[in-house]
């Protein structure tokens, strides 16, 4: 309990960058996953081809390497920017690629007679992806989007390796100040978990109100 109570300021720290990561990142990768969905069932084919590349590419990238990528490549175009966001664009757009894939499948159940009505009222391919087949896609896939995020709240531990405070950072400070490393990791551990559940909790909520009824 010691290294908790003696040490409760960094962990806050800590806590609380996981938290800013996990926010930004989601937002992020919500708005980049449905842009590339809709790519994705665009009847464009320019379109469906950026969509198919981007989940291509991010899918089968490790995370760590797009890290690398994001935080040694952008500067040497000149786009200078601080560490955490650089930490934020990399696990948004990461997480996405599955976003996108994930919200693809819901789309895929609403029956295709759905979008042909609607197209046959005269609306567009906008008009019926968002007036009529989202609002349906959306009840199936609210339980997969919540585990998603819930990862990319595990993946930001992976911002601490690139000196962006987080939580699983803080374990160097505690183990260069001679605290117990398994409890270090106890509490961090107890700081990911109530992120998580939080996630869970709100998905979970969002699943009773809107979900697709069992």
């Amino acid at each position: 309990m010691n290294v908790l109570t003696d040490n409760f300021a960094l962990y806050g720290r800590g806590f609380l960058g996981t938290v800013e990561l996990t926010v930004y990142a989601s937002l992020l990768a919500l708005v980049l996953g449905f842009a590339m969905a809709a790519c994705r069932v665009s009847p464009v084919g320019s379109f469906r081809a950026l969509g198919t590349a981007w989940v291509t590419v991010l899918r089968n990238t490790p995370l760590t390497l797009l890290f690398f990528a994001v935080l040694l490549g952008l500067p040497r175009f000149g786009l200078v920017l601080p560490f955490q966001l650089f930490a934020v664009l990399a696990l948004g757009c990461y997480t996405s690629a599955f976003i996108c894939e994930v919200l693809r499948s819901g789309i895929n159940t609403v029956p295709l007679g759905q979008g042909e009505a609607a197209r046959s009222l005269g609306m567009t391919f906008g008009q019926t992806l968002s007036t009529v087949v989202l609002p349906q896609a959306f009840r199936s896939v609210i339980p997969p989007v919540g585990s998603t995020l819930i990862a990319l709240a595990k993946n930001s531990a992976i911002a601490g390796a690139f000196s962006v405070t987080e939580l699983l950072g803080t374990y160097k400070t505690l183990n260069e100040l001679g605290y117990s490393v398994i409890w270090s990791f106890v509490w961090i551990a107890l700081g990911y978990l109530i992120v998580t559940l939080t996630i869970s909790a709100l998905f979970h909520a969002l699943e009773k109100r809107w979900g697709v009824a069992r």
